[in-house]
């Protein structure tokens, strides 16, 4: 396997990939070519369960790390004992053609809990290997933080510095992160949305001298090691569905995904299974008010909000209106062609957009790409709807996953719907829904009644540059 950056440098081995996060040249890891998965490998991975199947499928990527190594790492990050289910990922019926990919049973009730248990193990086998340490800088909208520190809370050789947006997250979200007291975990809350979170840390990501200093790296979907874990669900809950599919009808049996996105890693993810063979007829980008991606690709015209504009909703992990994983989609969009990719960011610092209008049609004919906007009173109906006839009861994200899911349900195709998180992390929209809060266990109540630790910090590299600079772990002689 070789990894190249979007941004046209040679890069190292999957190990090397996910210890640098963001590439020196400040563009993305990308695979290539993408290993394929035919119908009898496939139809030979049905009986394992998870972390087998995520070191099968994670083994494809990572041919540096031994597979003895590889399914150890894969047994620690999927233990049962850390997850609500032996499962780790249930699929259940919703009816009306829609079937519920139960994504949120980890630690921290979301689905970034499946990678970063992952990454965790594996960043953490890859340090003890060279005796080196790592300070992830990050940003999160709700769920990556409390994943990233849950799954890296303790660890000697790793530490976080999580940026977040002053109120932008919900009650559960912030006392998740904030409430934790390792050393290791720096938590830091910026003036600003999302997107100037995500900016610092592009910013420091790209200062090759103080990430080499600093031993910098990201635990985020910009790091490819979240990307190949999640592949690893794609697949797993294909393999679920069709079970019940006569044997010979399953090598080409179509089933599509709806993905709530706001950083497009998730769907990002769907896009490479689909091109190593699995097979999903349609990838359905299910947004928010902060429709950015949902406009490119009915249009082609990619249009990133600035902080000003950029909406808080009732879904706020996914007010994203700058997608970092975009970057991948559009590498592979323009056959690789690292040279035009730049060239469009260009166009896109000098005029606010970027035009790919004579591309759009390939969104569908090739990729299986469409997408969709929910609102709040869409995601409010959705989650009393589906609580009514279901019993089942949603998170707003994915609520907005099965809004928009409704307009590509076609007959004889399952629709997959990826959860984000529980309900219980967002109450006042439940309530809103419902007319009541949702019950939540003992531990996480008292979670809530915690005391809290930030570090407040204007969205200004230099005062994170100096924090950094106070608190990173340094490698020992």
């Amino acid at each position: 396997m070789q990894y190249t950056s979007t941004r046209g440098h040679a890069l190292g081995s999957y190990t090397d990939v996910i210890l640098e996060g963001l590439a020196s040249d400040g563009g993305l890891a990308v695979p290539g070519p993408l290993p394929q998965v035919d119908s009898a490998l496939l139809e030979s991975w049905r009986d394992l369960n998870f972390a087998e199947l995520a070191t099968a499928v994670i083994s494809l990527f990572a041919n540096d790390i031994a597979e003895d190594d590889l399914a150890r790492i894969c047994r620690a990050a999927y233990d049962p004992a850390k997850f609500s289910t032996s499962e780790i990922v249930p699929v259940s019926d919703l009816g009306n053609g829609l079937t519920l990919v139960g994504l949120s049973e980890g630690p921290t009730l979301a689905f970034k809990d499946i990678a970063m248990q992952f990454l965790g193990e594996a960043l953490d086998f890859a340090l003890e290997k060279s005796n080196g340490v790592l300070n992830i800088l990050g940003a999160t909208s709700g769920d990556t933080g409390s994943a990233a520190e849950y799954a890296i809370r303790g660890r000697e050789r790793l530490s976080a510095f999580m940026l977040s947006p002053r109120g932008r997250m919900s009650e559960f979200q912030r006392a998740q992160m904030y409430s934790l007291q390792e050393p290791n975990i720096h938590n830091l809350v910026v003036d600003g949305v999302f997107d100037d979170c995500q900016e610092l840390v592009k910013e420091l990501s790209s200062d090759a001298a103080f990430k080499q200093a600093h031993n910098l790296g990201a635990m985020n979907s910009i790091n490819f090691g979240r990307i190949s874990a999640q592949i690893v669900y794609y697949f797993w809950s294909w393999l679920r569905v069709t079970d019940a599919v006569d044997a010979h009808d399953r090598a080409d049996f179509e089933v599509s995904f709806s993905v709530p996105s706001g950083n497009f890693g998730n769907v990002l993810s769907g896009h490479y299974a689909r091109t190593m063979g699995l097979p999903i007829r349609k990838l359905v980008v299910a947004t928010n008010e902060n429709n950015v991606l949902d406009e490119f690709f009915r249009t082609g015209i990619y249009r990133p909000r600035n902080a000003a504009n950029t909406l808080a909703t009732s879904s706020p992990s996914m007010d994203v209106s700058k997608a970092s994983n975009l970057e991948r989609f559009l590498f592979d969009l323009l056959g690789s062609d690292a040279e035009r990719l730049r060239g469009l960011w260009q166009q896109l610092g000098a005029d606010g957009f970027v035009d790919l209008t004579t591309e759009q049609p390939r969104f569908l004919e090739e990729f299986g790409i469409v997408s969709g906007t929910s609102t709040h009173q869409d995601r409010v109906n959705t989650i009393r709807s589906v609580f009514e006839s279901t019993q089942v009861l949603l998170d707003p994200h994915t609520a907005d996953g099965v809004t928009v899911a409704h307009a590509h349900i076609e007959p004889g195709i399952p629709m997959l719907v990826l959860e984000t998180a529980k309900p219980a992390k967002f109450p006042d929209v439940i309530a809103e829904a419902l007319g009541r809060i949702p019950t939540t266990d003992e531990a996480y109540r008292e979670m809530l009644e915690l005391p809290q630790h930030q570090i407040d910090m204007p969205a200004d590299p230099n005062e994170l540059r100096a924090y950094i600079a106070e608190h990173a772990l340094h490698a020992r002689s």
